[in-house]
């Protein structure tokens, strides 16, 4: 069961599906980057930041379209191969969020999109604002199926059972020594069955599975799906959270 496996396991286990996880997983809605700016009193353009926990690179992407000079961090070599092929032309760096490999004061925006939950609190936040400069800004956001759709919550439901509670990563505390300010974003996407399949297979839970229990697990959910959905195709819907940090004046 997911509960009863490490989190520094979980969060590695990505390194063996860096491609599918590149192919399959959301983007993040253009509203994220509007909030960030927005609530951080920042522009992204030409704004220094550092994505960590960055993956293959889908909020660097993001982050550098707006005009920020990105460099990702990733505590993965799978995951920071993947992100080197999809983006070959910014910097990316191993290390993970509770020891930033950065220098001090020299970041206007450290991120942590879908990545904070792997983190020591503890160690991260003091870690971040250390590379921060002064009126430097802290952002966390994830994209989460939407529990208010019918079709996910019995989904969701086949999928705890099946993995556990600790599936679905429900701590969102935010730590303390900020002052946040949140906003949750409802959107989705347009997708077959399969291609939604194949995003459910990069999940840790899945990979640690291993590929003849995740795809026993993947028919049988299939066939829930084309019940619901017998032309093959669905609305993919999603609560993208997003938390914007602002340190105190002692920072």
């Amino acid at each position: 069961m997911t509960d009863e496996i490490p989190a520094h396991e979980r969060a590695l286990a990505f390194d063996r599906a860096a491609r599918a996880y590149a192919a399959y997983r959301p983007e993040y809605p253009a509203a994220v980057f509007e909030t960030v700016e927005e609530f951080g009193g920042l522009k992204l353009a030409g704004a220094r930041v550092a994505d960590v926990g960055t993956g293959t690179g889908l909020a660097a992407r993001a982050l550098r379209a707006h005009g920020a000079l990105v460099t990702g961090v990733e505590p993965g070599a799978g995951m920071a191969a993947q992100f080197r092929r999809e983006l070959p032309q910014v910097p990316v760096v191993r290390g993970d969020g509770n020891r930033l490999p950065l220098a001090d004061d020299s970041l206007d925006l450290v991120t942590y999109a879908q990545s904070w939950h792997w983190t020591d609190p503890a160690r991260a936040v003091p870690s971040a604002l250390r590379v921060l400069r002064p009126g430097g800004v802290l952002a966390l956001w994830w994209n989460d199926p939407d529990p208010d759709v019918p079709w996910v919550a019995a989904q969701q439901a086949r999928i705890v059972a099946r993995f556990g509670e600790g599936y679905y990563i429900s701590d969102r505390t935010l730590p303390p020594g900020l002052a946040w300010r949140t906003r949750e974003l409802r959107w989705s996407r347009r997708v077959s069955i399969d291609f939604h399949l194949a995003k459910l297979a990069t999940h840790s839970a899945f990979i640690l599975l291993g590929e003849a229990g995740g795809a026993q697990f993947l028919a049988t959910e299939r066939a829930h799906l084309l019940r619901d959905f017998p032309d093959g195709e669905l609305d993919e819907p999603y609560v993208t959270t997003v938390s914007v940090g602002l340190p105190d004046a002692a920072h």
